[in-house]
């Protein structure tokens, strides 16, 4: 690789963004290319580095690497399953539902089991709902904050510490009726903090990448957390789940004591990759120096949302679909674990099992996205994906009394669309971020996101409660991916690059 360096001529013009030519001075090599970038006046940001040190990007995908651990043992397979199983039904409608033939039974007692089941569903639904609600009211502005101060990197550190904090504290929820509030609690602020987490560490995103190879980085990243959702998840099955107990360390079963023991290495699993991030990862530089009010932030917020509706609107719909749709992927993953369980019957372990074959998918699905989206266009391969998602979710609903094998077939085939949907809209905002502004038009991304996360475990707690089984919920995430489908079937924006 040859060195370069970067030689920037300012212009000084009242009418027009301040252009900087970078041009690469090659030593050895012929043939190098001049890039040029504009900037917007006043932007103290200077041009990326157009060679990232690896170790740099590498440190960047490990947290993704890391918390996938939070994703998937928590919030996802393993502690949402916990708090909905049997554990936390009262004894006696379990005893009655067991001595009435369980699932295979009927009459009164399997509908009070059922009702149960739902209830707790419903209330899981309602907590994550309102900590939607809240990533929605502080997220974007704490992003936004972050960003100006160039405290991106400290935020992202802090808001993982509680993250690790909150997970380390499930371990003091017992398997018994009177800790499933304290479960559901601990689950709702965990993943309030994970979701803001994730805001600042995709806006790195631009730390560690260039104009050129910014989707193969966010690639990488995205496999690490696949990939590593995968290990720590075998871990899990091996440490904890499978065969008799004593399980490692001595851990036992009673009052859910392996499932918590989960809880801890989700924990240190986190935190030990955390860390390089916050270590090799320069900080963002201030775009704008010293404090800001709170209130001067929604300001400047729905000042830059009002200017983007009135001057792309293209691209203004497309954050709006996006947001939507990405919520209902999001709801795909956070109620998993539930369906598996507390609907088609899956054990403990046949539902990690079912999440690594899962993850395995749906890296799958991501790394094959990149080909079809060069070839076919990042729109076409989010319609197909959301049409797969939404068609398999109706089936699953119909095949509701399938059992294990229903599940397992719809699930996977669920997961090998997910990430094509995912990795695609980002490759399709790529398109539309005009030169210099493509981390604002990021940020805005992500937040959006953020913005109506409530909406899918809204719908899903609305539909189990109002119909009074917790399979309806299930058509409550596929109205959400309908929504963003058809909000995004009608844009034909203008690509800037």
């Amino acid at each position: 690789m040859a060195r370069a360096v970067c030689i920037v001529a300012e212009c000084d013009t009242s009418s027009s963004p301040v252009v900087c030519k970078i041009v690469r001075r090659i030593s050895g090599v012929a043939g190098a290319e001049v890039l040029e970038q504009v900037y917007p006046r006043g932007m103290s940001e200077v041009a990326t580095p157009q060679r990232i040190p690896r170790r740099q990007v590498l440190s960047w995908a490990l947290w993704d690497w890391g918390t996938s651990a939070f994703s998937v043992l928590i919030t996802t397979f393993v502690f949402a399953r916990y708090i909905v199983s049997d554990y936390f039904v009262d004894p006696a409608t379990v005893a009655a539902y067991t001595a009435n033939g369980g699932a295979d039974g009927s009459g009164p007692a399997k509908v009070a089991y059922d009702a149960a089941v739902a209830d707790l569903t419903s209330a899981v639904g309602w907590a994550l709902g309102i900590g939607g609600l809240a990533i929605a009211l502080i997220a974007p502005v704490l992003g936004q904050r972050s960003d100006a101060g160039g405290r991106r990197k400290l935020w992202l550190g802090i808001n993982t510490g509680v993250v690790i904090a909150v997970t380390i504290a499930m371990f003091w929820v017992e398997g018994a009726p009177q800790f499933f509030l304290l479960g559901v609690v601990l689950l709702t602020i965990g993943n309030v903090f994970y979701e803001i987490a994730n805001v600042n560490y995709n806006a790195m995103l631009l730390q560690v990448s260039t104009p050129k190879n910014i989707g193969r980085v966010s690639g990488f990243g995205w496999g690490m957390g696949y990939v590593g959702g995968i290990v720590v998840l075998l871990l899990a099955l091996v440490g904890f789940v499978l065969g008799d107990p004593p399980y490692w360390f001595g851990v036992t079963s009673e009052l859910g004591m392996n499932i918590r023991a989960i809880a801890l290495l989700a924990a240190a699993w986190s935190l030990i990759f955390a860390i390089p991030v916050l270590i090799w990862v320069p900080a963002n530089t201030a775009v704008q120096p010293g404090r800001i009010g709170l209130w001067a932030s929604y300001r400047k917020l729905f000042l830059t949302i009002r200017d983007l509706f009135r001057n792309d609107r293209q691209t203004f719909y497309f954050l709006l679909a996006s947001a939507v749709f990405r919520d209902g992927l999001a709801a795909v993953f956070a109620f998993g674990g539930i369906l598996a369980g507390a609907v088609f019957g899956l054990s403990n372990t046949e539902v990690i099992l079912f999440a690594v074959a899962g993850n395995l998918v749906a890296g799958i699905g991501v790394f094959s996205a990149g080909w079809f989206d060069d070839k076919f266009g990042a729109k076409r391969v989010i319609i197909w994906s959301l049409i797969g998602l939404i068609v398999t979710a109706i089936v699953l609903f119909f095949a509701h009394d399938g059992g294990a094998l229903a599940f397992w077939i719809g699930g996977l085939v669920l997961s090998l669309f997910v990430g094509p949907a995912q990795s695609s809209s980002r490759a399709y905002l790529g398109r539309l971020a005009p030169a210099g502004g493509e981390g604002e038009l990021f940020g805005l991304y992500a937040t959006t996101g953020r913005v109506i996360s409530f909406l899918a475990p809204t719908a899903f707690a609305v539909f189990v409660t109002v119909f009074g089984a917790t399979y309806w919920g299930i058509l409550g995430i596929a109205l959400i991916l309908l929504i963003g489908l058809l909000l995004l079937v009608p844009l034909h924006p203008r690509f800037k690059r």
